[in-house]
């Protein structure tokens, strides 16, 4: 049975089963002197809680504070009600991403992994505070995403450099050296004096997001797709992981249902296609899928729970003016058990019509309260938003947030998708 056969079937099971897709219905937000109207879940909101310059992904931390990283040098933190970010340390040329495991801080910058001792709110920490314990391959894609996987080992995630780069991470010198050794997702070996870069998974041009999903600790990635192939094609992907996988890619693209090969790259493919694990769901090409949050007993509604919300960062690329580019959203990927069988928009209305762009969704968690939170890294906001249950008409407003800080300019340093 080919994938999309497969996922016809199970999308036919489901939907005649009485699952519905979300209600979605309008929201007019405004923040910083922007205003837009977003579509979101009936009886949902979103809120805008705190400026962040380029927030990307996000972590909590032991008091149930959350980290943020960015796209510049800085590493956040935010206390409970996350209404105000402060810096929690600055290193290196752009931390994405961080977590926290054993009373330890880790940070993933483009050239390596730092780590610092940390203990909650009281920790302060300077740059020497933290020690480079790995180094990663650099330009091209830059952004590194690390997490703590179900074993509690940490699993990072690398893109290769371009479009159709010769590199593999699965690879040995001489024909694939350090520097070439990209695409895929690393498991982090600790069982030695020193850390070690070890693969774990292959094939993946820029497999930014990275989730575990708590139902049954499988490891999931977002990747960006090629762009040299058009507008339309290859859709971005969503797909499981596992040890030694192999998705392809620069080598094979998968296009209509069946991997083909690419004729960018002249080397020859380290594994077979019929080796390649097609993806599970897709997105459209050219909207940079990023940020993962697998939803259970959350504070919503039922109909999120069993699913993986995914922040869609949204393309720079356009098909003809900046109206048509992919807009920035937050999708829903719906599970039946433990596989997907579709996608829905969850929140939309990022983008206007005109191309201009209100916010762009970069990291995805649920919180400790349970609601969602979704970052965003540009646009006219960039900071920190939740969503969460609208209270009911007799209840009073919550709080306004202090939204009186500068508008951060848009980000412009993401020319490869990422």
């Amino acid at each position: 049975m080919t994938q999309f056969v497969k996922l016809a079937v199970l999308a036919g099971w489901f939907f005649s089963h009485g699952a519905q897709g979300l209600d979605l219905v309008p929201q007019l937000l405004r923040v910083n002197g922007s205003s837009v109207t977003l579509s979101v879940p009936s009886g949902t909101r979103v809120e805008f809680l705190a400026s962040i310059p380029g927030a990307r992904f996000l972590a909590v931390g032991p008091d149930n504070e959350l980290i943020a990283g960015s796209n510049g040098a800085s590493v956040y933190r935010l206390l409970p009600p996350y209404r105000s970010a402060q810096t929690l340390v600055s290193i290196g040329t752009r931390s994405h991403s961080a977590v926290i495991r054993g009373g330890k801080l880790y940070v993933a910058d483009s050239a390596g992994l730092y780590e610092a001792d940390y203990a909650g709110p009281s920790t302060l920490l300077q740059p020497a505070s933290m020690t480079r314990i790995l180094t990663f391959p650099t330009g091209g894609h830059s952004s590194r995403s690390v997490i703590v996987g179900a074993d509690n080992s940490l699993y990072i995630g690398i893109g290769i450099s371009g479009n159709c780069s010769d590199e593999y991470i699965a690879g040995t010198s001489p024909d694939y050296s350090f520097n070439l050794r990209r695409g895929g997702v690393w498991r982090v070996d600790e069982s030695g004096p020193t850390p070690l870069l070890t693969p774990f998974s292959s094939g993946l041009r820029n497999p930014i997001g990275l989730a575990v999903n708590p139902e049954n600790g499988e490891l999931w990635t977002t990747n960006a797709g090629s762009d040299d192939l058009g507008y339309n094609q290859p859709r971005e992907i969503f797909s499981r992981l596992h040890q030694d996988s192999w998705h392809g890619m620069p080598w094979f693209q998968y296009i209509d249902s069946s991997f083909q090969r690419q004729g960018c790259i002249g080397s020859s493919p380290p594994r077979p296609a019929s080796e390649a694990t097609p993806p599970s769901v897709t997105f459209d090409a050219r909207s940079t899928p990023m940020g993962i949050a697998f939803v259970q007993n959350n504070q919503l509604s039922n109909a999120f729970n069993g699913n993986a919300l995914v922040a869609i960062h949204g393309s720079w690329a356009s098909n003809g003016g900046p109206g048509t580019r992919r807009p920035p959203k937050i999708a829903m990927v719906r599970f039946q058990g433990n596989d997907p069988i579709g996608v829905e928009d969850a929140v939309s209305g990022f983008q206007r019509a005109d191309g201009s762009r209100f916010a762009r969704p970069s990291g995805a968690i649920i919180g400790p309260d349970g609601n969602f939170y979704f970052s965003s890294d540009g646009g006219e906001v960039q900071g920190l938003f939740r969503l969460v249950k609208t209270p009911p008409a007799s209840s009073p407003p919550p709080p306004s947030p202090d939204t009186s800080a500068a508008v951060i300019a848009p980000s412009v340093s993401l020319l490869l998708g990422d």
